[in-house]
């Protein structure tokens, strides 16, 4: 099934450990990503459902595999851990896809390893049907992030605050290597450790870097750019990641772990999910410059490769830092223009768009449906549906659909600016409800809701009348106020 090419198993011993997956009484496969596995050329012909589920809850080590627990520390909320690591998770090892890019292969929830503090090291079965279904809706909305091949019952029980159905989920992604990589040896001050992870980094993600005048500089510039166009993603469709320590960031560029993460449903800047962000550390509007002090921490790692002089290393490193907010203004411009319709530039564009979220703010507007209804309107819809997704009277909008009028007018037809717009405005994203409504299910092994809203999520730009409901913002009765980790 898996052809393997392992070259993170060949780094040194303290890169990683060996890990054993846990064994699973009665594994039973949820779901499998078909086309995920044909676009990462596995050999699926003639391989049984109970064959999969045997191998990707880790009762079969697959032929090629070397199973492993990587090394990593992090900041968690500010607070610095000089060694986390994978203590739930093993990564099986690495496939090339399709398109010739690496890929790895990890099973979560999998069991514990040298890094899980006395910690059982499994999942329980909620947090692995949300980052299914996340990372899969991700994928389809056109957001990085890592993706979804499996997830599969155990038939174990775990125990959290409750006695839960535990399960293995098969996450893949560019690499698992994170900005707390890095910090695992650079808190140990093994500077050739994080040189050799640099290498490697570049070599796997950056190799334009090696062309570059200083390539450790070039890399950290890359990586800063990536995360700053991912941020402005998340914002563009009212994502809140909910935990981003500095473990939780990807070297890739990549979304990755979506513990407490949740969806905007009313806009609030200031909205946080996160029953463990008591503070409002990662709120909506704070990711931005959590992204830029994460990378921040990155540089820090890199300094003594950025110049031989300190003083020129943290001027070479703030250069990057300015750069990592100039992208994140200029990319979060561009994507809410194209969620108004604008084309062209116009010198109020950052204060219409402001004044809309405002707008929307003070009238406690759903996020996701204003901006699919203002695509309406471009299209000729009455002025008067845009009053639908707001709670409360929203003050100057009137003003303010005076403003976006004579901006939209640029030559193309109400149709055609609708088209435009609805392009790039869902429909239908993962309402926090719905998760919850999919997993509360599938406790009592009833996995039909889950299975219908993930295939409605794969076209979330599409309005198809049986998944009308899907697309609904909940009740008062039906709202989610906070979202758990999986740990």
């Amino acid at each position: 099934m898996f052809s393997f090419d392992n070259t993170y198993a060949r780094l040194p011993q303290s890169f990683h450990r060996p890990a054993r997956p846990a064994t699973a009484r009665a594994p039973m496969l949820i779901r499998f990503n078909l086309a995920l596995a044909e676009a990462l050329g596995l050999d699926v012909e003639g391989v049984t459902e109970e064959r999969i589920a045997q191998l990707l809850s880790g009762q079969v080590i697959p032929v090629g595999a070397e199973p492993l627990a990587q090394a990593y520390a992090g900041h968690q909320f500010g607070h610095f851990n000089p060694q986390l690591g994978d203590g739930r998770a093993l990564l099986l090892g690495e496939v090339i896809d399709r398109q010739g890019k690496r890929r790895d292969i990890q099973l979560k929830g999998s069991g514990p390893t040298a890094f899980s503090r006395n910690g059982d090291g499994m999942a329980a079965l909620g947090p692995v049907l949300r980052e299914y279904i996340v990372s899969e809706a991700f994928a389809a909305l056109g957001v990085p992030a890592t993706r979804a091949l499996a997830a599969v019952a155990t038939g174990e029980q775990v125990i959290r605050e409750t006695v839960l159905p535990g399960a293995v989920f098969t996450r893949v992604a560019a690499s698992h290597i994170r900005v707390g990589t890095f910090q695992f040896f650079a808190a140990q001050g093994d500077e050739e450790a994080v040189q050799r992870l640099a290498d490697h980094v570049i070599d796997r993600h950056y190799p334009e870097a090696r062309q570059a005048e200083n390539p450790y500089l070039a890399m950290l510039a890359l990586v800063a750019e990536r995360q700053a166009r991912l941020i402005a993603r998340w914002l563009s469709v009212g994502f809140i990641h909910g935990v981003m320590n500095t473990d939780n960031m990807a070297i890739s560029g990549e979304t990755i772990d979506f513990g407490p993460c949740a969806f905007l449903d009313e806009y609030d800047p200031r909205k946080v999910f996160s029953s463990i962000d008591q503070r409002g550390r990662y709120a909506y509007a704070n990711q931005p410059g959590i992204g830029q002090w994460n990378i921040a921490r990155l540089a820090e790692c890199l300094l003594p490769l950025l110049a031989e002089d300190e003083d020129k290393a943290l001027e070479a490193a703030n250069g990057v830092l300015k750069d990592f907010g100039d992208v994140f203004q200029a990319e979060w411009l561009d994507l809410f223009k194209a969620k108004l319709g604008l084309t062209g530039e116009g010198d109020d564009d950052r204060v219409l768009v402001s004044d809309l979220l405002e707008i929307m703010h003070q009238g406690e507007a759903d996020f996701t449906l204003t901006f699919r209804t203002l695509s309406k309107v471009a299209g000729g819809a009455a002025v008067e549906t845009l009053l639908e997704p707001f709670t409360v009277p929203p003050p100057g909008l009137s003003d303010w659909l005076t403003r976006w009028r004579a901006r939209i007018e640029d030559g193309r037809t109400p149709a055609e600016r609708q088209a435009a717009m609805e392009a790039v405005n869902p429909a239908l994203i993962p309402r926090n409800h719905r998760i919850e409504e999919a997993i509360a299910a599938a406790v009592y092994n009833d996995f039909s809701f889950f299975h219908r809203l993930v295939d409605a999520l794969a076209t979330p730009y599409a309005e198809d009348p049986d998944t009308a409901d899907l697309r609904l913002p909940p009740k008062p009765e039906e709202r989610v106020t906070r979202t758990f980790c999986g740990t």
